[in-house]
């Protein structure tokens, strides 16, 4: 009588699992809950950090990782993630290659009740998404507007200033809120003539470079100089990536014959602009922690592996500056929960900053910074 007792039990328990979409055990039979973290490419710095970084947190914190890096191809990151889904992952944490793109893969994702996490880029068209993990993007933007603004010194000086844009992947959701950040703060100079664009392009569909491509933004700003630059000085280039900034020195390299050097801005902190910050070249860049971001994806996924429902007080207990959101950011089904990091303008002046993070450190020269690729 006392086995059919247990036997019943036994049954009751395993439905009652099923039943809530639990798994007893990942498909390596080890216990562990497993957690699907799909990049868009192992060949930018910053989604490569990213990635092992993530692995390295999440792995520390119990849980089993399948990463996959999808080469910044949105056909491409559909079938990871249908092939982490058939692996029975319990939760995706997902950087979007093009936020647009997913819809068909999270419909798996929500049949099977797999939660997913969007990390560092909104992901549209689906309500599959429960939570978004991100820096203010825009305050990004509004940062190297402003840092352009008052290096020239638009309020006080007098004459016109000439800038152009190197905007971000417009598929990519972020490219929007930097964009409007950075022309937030320079709008109304435009509007009076103060700052001029001699290209025209203004605006995110004119300026963007497709996939954040480093020869994409050399071969577009090449012929913006070739064109409206021959004779005439060039004072800004707002570089919405260190990606770009990089393709932006090497066009200013080639062709640019004015003696003054223009303004350079960027973001991501990647040791390749750190070095051109240290010579003088791009003028600053903006440093969003991964290690915070990721420490807070943690935290957002690790309340939902466990059953509960992340809020707003969530934040009270981390020990990073984030702010939540449940009103701004629409994905065009829903207002997706949003925890958001704020961002910090770098220049050469204060580099320690990263160093004090835990993923830089000084050369032997103690000049320029390297990465810390892992702990």
């Amino acid at each position: 009588m006392k086995r059919i007792i247990a036997a019943v039990m036994s049954a009751v328990m395993l439905v009652s699992m099923t039943a809530c979409g639990g798994k007893k055990e990942s498909p390596e039979g080890s216990g562990k809950k497993t957690v699907g973290i799909a990049m868009p490419s192992v060949k930018l710095p910053r989604w490569n950090s990213d990635g092992d970084y993530l692995k390295s947190l999440f792995e520390k914190s119990g849980y089993e990782v399948k990463l996959v890096y999808s080469d910044n191809d949105s056909a491409r990151q559909n079938n990871d993630i249908i092939s982490m889904l058939n692996e029975d992952v319990d939760l995706l944490l997902i950087a979007a290659v093009d936020g647009k793109s997913l819809s068909a893969s999270l419909d798996e994702a929500k049949k099977k009740e797999v939660p997913v996490v969007a990390y560092d880029r909104l992901i549209m068209n689906t309500n599959a998404v429960t939570y978004y993990v991100t820096f203010d993007n825009k305050e990004v933007g509004r940062m190297q507007g402003s840092y352009v603004r008052d290096k020239l010194d638009l309020d006080n000086s007098r004459g016109t200033f000439n800038i152009e844009f190197l905007s971000g992947d417009i598929a990519d959701n972020n490219s929007k809120y930097v964009y409007d950040g950075a022309y937030e703060v320079l709008k109304d100079y435009i509007a009076s003539g103060k700052v001029i664009i001699p290209s025209g392009m203004t605006t995110l569909a004119q300026t963007y470079i497709a996939r954040w491509d480093t020869g994409v933004a050399k071969n577009v700003l090449k012929l913006r100089l070739n064109k409206y630059y021959s004779d005439t000085r060039l004072d800004a280039v707002i570089c919405a990536s260190d990606s770009l900034a990089l393709g932006a020195l090497e066009a200013l390299d080639e062709i640019y014959k004015m003696n003054s050097q223009p303004i350079v801005t960027g973001q991501d902190g990647d040791v390749n602009n750190i070095k051109e910050l240290v010579d003088g070249k791009q003028s600053m860049t903006i440093f969003k922690n991964i290690r915070d971001e990721a420490s807070v994806a943690l935290e957002v996924c690790k309340k939902i592996l466990n059953g509960e429902v992340p809020t707003g007080k969530l934040v009270d207990s981390l020990a990073v500056d984030v702010t939540y959101d449940s009103e701004s950011y629409y994905n065009d089904v829903k207002f997706v929960q949003t925890y958001l990091l704020r961002p910090m303008v770098i220049t050469k002046e204060n580099l320690q900053v990263m160093v004090n993070s835990g993923l830089y450190q000084w050369d032997q020269e103690n000049k320029y910074l390297e990465q810390i690729m892992k702990e």
